[in-house]
């Protein structure tokens, strides 16, 4: 289990490192001066040089990276360049919080909603209530989080105004009104895993009901919510792990555009304002959080499984 262990760190390791290269080498190819933004519209040639010289710019690009990366993993992140805010303390303190709440508490109400759903849709197998969460998860897991959003906006938020339209206020500081705020966020992005979470529920669960154990387990005189809650669904845990293992990276990339779309401070919001700008480390920091998040993710799923299956212990 401890060579197991190992290997998927090892593995986390050469994950992260390619993620660098690319963030990094594929940033120096787009285009954008980001010494020209600094310096505005009118500059001369020597304040160019000089400024290139202190960035470190003027580095070969193997060089510059390897300098990258050693202060990368001091915890050195440069400045950005056009808010001179010191891009740890934006990225890591400010940023990463509010997209790591919108992304639990999104994972929190797609599990509500999904678990539940899938679990009647199982038992009401080929019946109209089965029909109708199976047409409303493909519903959910169809429309782009972009576009619901923005759906949920014009109707919630400017014409019955119920919620605010966009903004954020940190529910640590403001608990009631941080929630009013991420109430249409969690939805938008809560919506579309939820209907992925109650197909793989409602596929399982009936698979698993269809096994001899259940039918010695209802012998027995076990309640129906014992059989189901208690039996059935520790079998279900393990392709219901893998799924919302498997789709939080995809959480956090739904994270990017419902930030966009509700004007959410997170770190999809940074990164984009960071592509735009040509902010290229701040790009790079909000590229390998995201990357460091994924593979952790996993990894912590790859672990669940020995917890979840005691015969995976002892491989």
């Amino acid at each position: 289990m401890i060579r197991a262990l190992f290997s998927k760190l090892m593995q986390t390791l050469l994950v992260l490192v390619g993620v660098s290269i690319a963030a990094f080498f594929f940033l120096k190819l787009a285009p954008g001066d980001p010494v020209a933004l600094m310096l505005g519209a009118e500059y001369s040639p020597a304040a160019y040089a000089k400024l290139t010289r202190e960035l470190g710019l003027d580095l070969p690009w193997p060089q510059q990276y390897l300098h990258w990366l050693a202060g990368f993993v001091r915890g050195e992140w440069g400045t950005a360049y056009i808010s001179h805010a010191d891009i740890f303390q934006q990225a890591v303190y400010e940023a990463l919080p509010i997209t790591l709440t919108l992304s639990a508490l999104s994972l929190a109400v797609a599990l509500l909603l999904g678990v539940p759903a899938g679990v009647l849709a199982a038992l009401r197998r080929g019946g109209a209530l089965d029909l109708f969460v199976s047409s409303l998860s493909v519903l959910g897991s169809a429309i782009p989080s972009f576009y619901l959003g923005i759906v949920l906006v014009w109707v919630f938020g400017v014409n019955l105004g119920w919620f605010p339209a966009m903004g954020f206020v940190r529910p640590w500081e403001d608990f009631a009104s941080g929630m009013h705020h991420l109430a249409l966020p969690v939805i938008t992005l809560g919506t579309y895993y939820a209907g992925l979470i109650a197909i793989t529920t409602r596929s399982s669960l009936i698979d698993v009901m269809g096994n001899p154990f259940i039918d010695a387990v209802r012998a027995r005189g076990e309640p129906m919510w014992r059989v189901i809650w208690v039996h059935a669904m520790r079998n279900v845990l393990m392709p219901l792990t893998t799924v919302i293992g498997l789709q939080l990276g995809g959480l956090l990339r739904g994270a990017v555009m419902t930030e966009v779309v509700f004007a959410i401070p997170g770190l999809g919001m940074l990164i984009t304002t960071a592509v735009l700008n040509r902010e290229y480390g701040v790009v790079q920091a909000g590229v390998m959080l995201t990357a460091l998040f994924f593979v952790l993710v996993n990894l912590l799923v790859d672990q669940t499984y020995q917890w979840l299956d005691p015969r995976l212990r002892r491989r």
